[in-house]
């Protein structure tokens, strides 16, 4: 048998950028051998910024009455979580990091997707924010005029760790149609909607996004040791 030869990456992460939209069974194909190439080390971290077509997915978590409406294709997730939806104008980006390397602490590496998205949004001057009890990143929306506080989702984070090495990642709405959410209960949650950089009335683009995305990255994660 060869022995094949474990190589020496840098520690920024190979970022991929895929324009088409991308099938989702073909991108859960694409992490389960990279995340196996990562662990063997014959392949760098990466992260892919992609969009898919109209889906929803189920990750472990997932709820059976929360599917409202299966009127787009439902595909079992692997992940964390419960129902979520993909599409186009939602900005999906895979994140496949050796957690071996940068610190095998589960918690802190989902902190960190979040305060990955936080920062992000702040370079648009929107405010997201962490809740208690609830997955992904909101938007205080003030109250309505019976005095209701509104909050809605802007961001969800589903994340999957096989011996150490992370998949999925965050989506980040950009300018999804949001009536497709209606089909599903976000997330298990009923109470609170779903929001867009677009709806919030920002003219983001997805290279904008896509920017922002990438400094707010090494700004939080930094290199793989953690600086």
């Amino acid at each position: 048998m060869i022995e094949q030869q474990v190589k020496v990456f840098a520690d920024t992460p190979e970022w991929l950028h895929t324009d088409t939209l991308v099938p989702y069974p073909d991108a859960l194909a694409f992490m389960e051998q990279r995340v196996a190439e990562i662990r063997q080390g014959i392949a760098p971290e990466c992260i892919w910024l992609l969009e898919h077509p109209p889906l929803y997915t189920a990750g472990t978590s997932a709820n059976a009455e929360d599917l409202l409406d299966s009127r787009f294709p439902v595909y079992e997730a692997g992940r964390g979580g419960q129902y979520t939806y993909h599409g186009p104008g939602q900005r999906v980006a895979y994140v496949m990091l050796d957690l071996k390397r940068r610190g095998p602490d589960v918690r802190c590496y989902v902190h960190n997707l979040e305060e990955w998205i936080i920062r992000t949004l702040a370079k648009f001057n929107v405010e997201g924010e962490r809740r208690a009890g609830r997955v992904g990143i909101w938007i205080d929306r003030g109250s309505d005029a019976q005095g209701q506080r509104r909050e809605d989702k802007i961001a969800a984070i589903g994340v999957r760790v096989r011996r150490w090495v992370t998949y999925h990642g965050i989506s980040i709405n950009l300018e999804p149609d949001l009536t497709h959410f209606e089909g599903i209960v976000p997330c298990g949650i009923r109470e609170h909607g779903v929001t867009s950089l677009v709806d919030l009335g920002l003219p983001v683009t997805l290279q904008d996004l896509d920017a922002a995305l990438k400094l707010s990255f090494e700004e939080v994660f930094g290199g793989s040791d953690g600086n």
